[in-house]
């Protein structure tokens, strides 16, 4: 019998049983039961001795169904067998199976009283004959043993089978929970990209258009300036494509949530700030403390503050203005220091309340810090951040 054989045989149980009662059938016709009577064997067959067989075995298509309504119904028709004074016949083995499927398949108060129920079936053919009380109560403990070794087994399988399913809830629970961790993980994963993306491309498109209104102010009576902030565009916009590019790149990798491309750090500051001052914004950085080394994620945290502070700086201080950025290490972490003199959010056409200083708060809250941004009194806006050193919570 192939693998597909016993599969679908599997998913139908009903089929096997009815298969294996069959046999049954046909042992029960012909070896017909007899009375107790001495003449009754030589009677032919009787309409109630046919009803008696069918009564016993075909309730056992349907035992894994209705278990404890099938051990009633096969042990009613065998009290009515007796009742008719019919000897226990092939047939009988029914009362077993439905005594096993019980065991296997209800609770342990249901498999006892079905057990002592067959035991006092037997017990009425076997005291009911003429053997003796001795041979009645030795024939009695053999079919008592018996019956017990049928409900321990049905017992034991019962056990086990919700000892398996057991096993494969929690195997599927656990399957659940790694899917679920992963499809968090894609998600965060994805927010860190779209707040990586927000950085890129605001700073740099920043950059570009302020520019770009140099270029369109020079154009006409400094012509080296003016090409000279054409290739600055030029250099940022192939800068943004390429960091967008990689970013964007994680997105099409369904199966890896992960980037292999250098993430920018503290050392990167300082092309930042070339970048920064080319962009016309008057621009001071310094450096106090002795460096440390710091976690690869803290720097890339330090980094995008730093650019988000600097592109508000770009969009929002106004014509003349200038900026400092100072990076301080202390025992505990980093400190940065973001601050313009120019007019401020306040005053530009857009309030600053947009995602930028949301995604610092967020950089800062990930690894434990704090982020302070606020106007400065006599004009001006200031960032400060305080990231101690370590790596993320999670």
């Amino acid at each position: 019998m192939t693998v597909k054989t016993l599969e679908r045989l599997r998913r139908h149980p009903r089929i096997v049983d009815l298969l294996w009662t069959l046999p049954l059938f046909a042992y029960s016709l012909v070896f017909m039961p007899t009375s107790l009577g001495p003449a009754a064997a030589e009677l032919p067959p009787d309409p109630f001795l046919l009803a008696m067989i069918f009564g016993l075995l075909t309730p056992l298509i349907w035992r894994r169904r209705w278990p404890r309504g099938v051990f009633a119904v096969v042990a009613l028709v065998s009290f009515a067998q007796w009742l008719a004074g019919v000897n226990p016949h092939m047939a009988n083995v029914s009362v077993l199976i439905a005594l096993y499927t019980v065991a296997s398949r209800s609770t342990v108060r249901w498999a006892l009283a079905a057990a002592a129920v067959s035991v006092f079936g037997f017990a009425l053919p076997v005291f009911d004959g003429d053997q003796g009380v001795k041979n009645a109560l030795k024939a009695l403990a053999t079919m008592a043993v018996f019956i017990v070794a049928i409900l321990v087994f049905g017992i034991y399988l019962r056990t086990r089978r919700a000892y398996l399913q057991s096993l494969e809830e929690r195997a599927l629970q656990a399957e659940q929970e790694r899917d679920t961790q992963v499809r968090m993980a894609m998600a965060a994963e994805r927010a860190r990209i779209a707040r990586e993306l927000h950085d890129v491309i605001a700073h740099n498109v920043s950059v570009m258009v302020v520019q770009a209104d140099g270029a369109a102010y020079a154009i006409d009576t400094d012509v080296e300036r003016a090409r000279n902030a054409l290739e600055t565009i030029s250099t940022t916009g192939r800068l943004a494509l390429g960091e967008m590019r990689r970013l964007l790149g994680v997105l099409r990798e369904s199966d890896d949530t992960g980037s292999y491309t250098p993430q920018p750090g503290v050392d990167q500051l300082g092309e930042l700030v070339e970048q920064v001052r080319e962009a016309g914004l008057p621009l001071e950085f310094t450096v106090e403390g002795e460096p440390k080394e710091l976690p690869q994620g803290l720097q890339l945290s330090v980094f995008r503050i730093v650019q988000e502070a600097l592109t508000n700086a770009l969009k929002h201080a106004g014509p003349g203005a200038s900026a400092s950025v100072r990076l301080r290490y202390t025992d505990g972490g980093v400190e940065i220091q973001v601050r313009d003199d120019g007019r401020g959010a306040a005053e530009a056409e857009n309030d600053g309340k947009g995602h930028g200083l949301a995604g610092m708060r967020e950089r800062a809250a990930l690894y434990g810090g704090t982020v302070r941004a606020e106007p400065v009194p006599g004009g001006g806006f200031e960032v400060a951040v305080r990231l101690p050193a370590g790596e993320a919570v999670r």
